[in-house]
C-alpha cells in the first residue's frame, strides 16, 4: 500500500445528508460559497431562471450554489402525504410540522455560521434592497416554499422562521419568490456583476429610483437624448441623474421620498 498523501479535494465539502446522493456530480459543494437550499415541493422548478444570465453563469462557475430538497421524500404514510386539514375547520391544506420539521433538519446540516432560515409567505417582511445585502453577507439561506393554505405555526415558531413576502398579493406557492430573493442575492454576491459601480449606482442603493437611461441612436422616432448626456460633462451628468432620481421617487414612491427625506435632515 502507498504511504503517498492523499491530494486535497480543494474547495469540496462533504455534508451529511439524509438523501442518496449520486457518485458523480456536475455540481459538487463548494466550501465558503454562498448557497441556496430550497425546501419545495417542486424541486423541478429550480434552477429555473436563475440558470440563465449573469445568475446561471455565476452558478456554473461555482460564485453560488444551488441545492433543493423534496419535501414529497419526508411525507408520512404509503402516498408520502405533507398537508393535513387545518385545525379548528376551515378550506384548503396545511402542511404538516412533521413532515415540515424532517425536511428541515436535514436541510440544514452543516449550514453553520450566519445562514437564515426563511419562509416565503405574504404576511412576512417586505423585501427590499436592504434585506438583499444582508442577506449576501450571510453565509448562505435556507428556503422553505409553502403550499394550500401555509405551514403550521409551530415549524415557525420553533425553528425561529424569518417571513419574508415578495409583496401584498397571494401566489399559489413561494418558489417564484424564492427565485426572486435568490436573484436579488446572487447579483451581490462579489464578482457576479463584474462590475461593482453596477450595484453602486442602481435603484434603491442610494435610497431613490433609479433615473432614466438612454443609448444610441441619439435620435428616436423625433425623441432625441437629452443634452446634457451627451456633453461629456461628468459633474453635470450627475448632477442631473441625482435630480431625475429625486423627481421619480417623489412622484411615484413618496413613502420612499419620506424616509429619504428623513435620513438626509438626519
Amino acid at each position: 500500500m502507498s504511504n503517498a498523501p492523499t491530494r486535497s479535494h480543494g474547495r469540496k465539502a462533504i455534508r451529511p445528508t439524509l438523501q442518496p446522493r449520486e457518485l458523480m456530480t456536475p455540481t459538487p459543494e463548494l466550501h465558503g460559497v454562498w448557497q441556496a437550499r430550497i425546501i419545495t415541493l417542486f424541486p423541478q422548478a429550480f434552477p429555473g431562471v436563475l440558470g440563465e444570465s449573469l445568475t446561471g453563469k455565476a452558478l456554473q462557475d461555482g460564485l453560488w450554489q444551488l441545492h433543493t430538497t423534496d419535501l414529497r421524500r419526508f411525507g408520512v404514510g404509503k402516498h408520502r402525504n405533507v398537508d393535513d386539514t387545518p385545525a379548528g375547520g376551515g378550506a384548503g391544506m396545511v402542511l404538516r410540522p412533521d413532515v415540515l420539521g424532517a425536511a428541515i433538519e436535514a436541510t440544514m446540516q452543516g449550514s453553520g455560521g450566519n445562514w437564515p432560515l426563511i419562509y416565503l409567505s405574504p404576511r412576512g417582511r417586505p423585501m427590499d434592497q436592504a434585506l438583499m445585502q444582508s442577506l449576501a453577507r450571510c453565509d448562505g439561506v435556507t428556503l422553505l416554499c409553502g403550499r394550500f393554505e401555509g405551514v403550521d405555526e409551530r415549524v415557525l415558531e420553533h425553528y425561529g422562521i424569518l417571513e419574508i413576502s415578495l409583496g401584498d398579493f397571494v401566489m399559489t406557492g413561494g418558489e417564484i419568490a424564492a427565485q426572486a430573493l435568490i436573484d436579488a442575492t446572487v447579483r451581490l454576491l462579489p464578482g457576479v456583476l463584474g462590475n461593482q459601480a453596477s450595484t453602486e449606482e442602481e435603484s434603491f442603493s442610494s435610497g431613490l429610483l433609479e433615473h432614466p437611461q438612454y443609448t444610441r441612436p441619439a435620435e428616436w422616432k423625433g425623441r432625441e437624448i437629452p443634452e446634457v448626456l451627451m456633453s461629456g460633462h461628468h459633474g453635470k451628468v450627475a448632477e442631473w441623474r441625482r435630480q431625475m432620481s429625486e423627481e421619480i421617487t417623489k412622484a411615484r414612491r413618496p413613502d420612499l421620498w419620506e424616509k429619504h427625506v428623513a435620513a438626509r435632515d438626519d
